[in-house]
């Protein structure tokens, strides 16, 4: 299997079949998952589906950011948490636990494979505690009042997965910033907030050897994935806004804590843009999943959606492009549904390869969706569906057989029509549209149809 190699910059093969170590950056649940969000959800998924169809055991950690993330991505201005416990007027707990099952909600809609382990940043404080200890006995960390910063200019290499140098990064000003003057350099991060100044009344708050506070963002994927897979992990995945800053930052404090590289590649999902813009929270200009149900559309048609463009294609999120989506979704499933109907040609089941071939050769979505178009003329085996859904979750075996009298209603109709009946046979076919099952006169035989997702 193949993949784009962030840090390579070039496609890589991931060798011998074996278990493979694999962690997704999952949401900060302070508000709804926007559906841009979404799309990193499904890019993780059909990795990990790809991963399984090329033969790879995969275990699969995912974290849940639930404090330290601050409205900047780096480290200014509130903790999101703290800012959605003042939105709602509840606790940061009950905030985190509800978006939490919100955000569950929406992978189960869209069939999202849960991950083997689920890990909340505020389960792993004493990891991450431990991580900063490594840290400040390796001469990489400094404190002051205000935090504990990484020092990146200890490290010579930070900033290899972007490429740029200490000296090409550019600090932008935000109007919500607070800056600690006693900083070194302008892109140290903190690995430790204490509970003064600005963060005196945040509300999640832990004892360590160097005062009261709450840990940085970055550092909780660190700790979780050497706690839980052990450095260095096979596929560390996330969208490309987390590559300059997040990703940059993670793998600087685990390779000075631990003396090991974080992961051997990194996969990165291109953004869903609105209007021409990033469809991002801070800028308005975002759906949630809830919004596109709500105007009719199916979540799995949202899912199809995303799987026509490549995962390192940037899409441009229109409702014409998801309506045109939801009508391939039913031709699909009307395709599906002929594996019911055994006097139509089959498939034979090899006909999965270059599908298989596509996903496993960079996740080649976009040409493997092309090729099952290609294959709706001829009735599909239940293993071909099967096989379908495993790599693209799209629930294509579900499509269940009609009715015995539904049948029996078709028969009748074929009698009709053979005894030049007309009338007779207008009727069924009007009575089965009734009931959402529409039909085709073809050279092989009467096709049947449902006429809604």
């Amino acid at each position: 299997m193949k993949l784009y190699n962030t840090a390579s910059r070039q496609l890589e093969d991931l060798g011998p079949i074996r278990p493979i170590k694999l962690y997704t950056c999952g949401p900060t649940v302070y508000d709804y998952a926007q559906i841009g969000n979404l799309r990193n959800t499904i890019f993780n998924d059909t990795l990990k589906r790809a991963l399984v169809a090329a033969g790879y055991e995969v275990n699969h950690v995912m974290n849940i950011t639930d404090v330290g993330h601050l409205t900047s991505d780096a480290d200014e201005g509130h903790d999101k948490l703290e800012k959605g416990a003042e939105r709602e007027g509840k606790t940061v707990w009950e905030v985190a636990d509800f978006y939490l099952q919100e955000f569950h909600a929406n992978v189960s809609a869209l069939n999202i494979l849960p991950p083997d382990k689920e890990a909340r940043a505020t389960d792993y404080i004493d990891q991450q505690i431990a991580l900063i200890g490594n840290l400040v006995d390796n001469g990489f960390v400094y404190q002051t009042k205000q935090a504990i910063y990484f020092d990146v200019t200890k490290l010579s290499d930070y900033g290899k997965l972007s490429g740029q140098s200490l000296a090409d990064k550019l600090t932008g000003a935000r109007g919500d910033v607070v800056t600690d003057p006693h900083k070194h350099h302008p892109q140290d991060f903190a690995v430790w907030f204490f509970t003064v100044g600005h963060f005196e009344g945040h509300t999640m708050q832990w004892d360590s050897p160097w005062g009261k506070g709450f840990p940085g963002w970055h550092l909780e994927c660190s700790a979780i994935i050497q706690t839980l897979l052990g450095n260095p992990i096979d596929i560390h995945t996330g969208g490309v806004d987390h590559i300059g800053t997040h990703h940059t930052n993670e793998i600087a404090q685990t390779e000075a804590a631990t003396g090991k590289p974080l992961a051997k590649i990194w996969v990165h999902n291109e953004f869903l843009m609105a209007n021409g813009a990033k469809m991002s929270k801070s800028l308005g200009n975002y759906y949630i999943l809830r919004d596109l149900t709500e105007r009719g559309y199916h979540p799995l048609a949202f899912r199809l959606l995303m799987l026509q463009s490549h995962y390192r294609s940037q899409i441009n999120f229109t409702f014409e492009a998801l309506e045109a989506a939801q009508h391939f979704l039913l031709n699909l499933y009307n395709w599906a549904e002929t594996s019911h109907q055994p006097h139509l040609p089959i498939l034979p089941d090899d006909v999965i390869t270059p599908i298989k071939e596509a996903v496993t050769n960079d996740l080649g979505t976009p040409e493997a969706i092309a090729g099952i178009a290609k294959l709706t003329h001829e009735r599909p085996s239940s293993q071909l569906l099967h096989e379908l859904d495993e790599l693209f979750g799209l629930d294509l075996a579900k499509r269940v057989d009609i009715t015995a009298e539904q049948k029996q209603l078709i028969a009748d109709r074929e009698t009709a029509r053979n005894n030049k009946d007309f009338a007779e046979s207008d009727r069924i076919r009007v009575q089965l549209t009734s009931v959402g099952v529409t039909l085709d006169d073809s050279p092989a035989g009467t096709i049947w149809r449902r006429s809604t997702i």
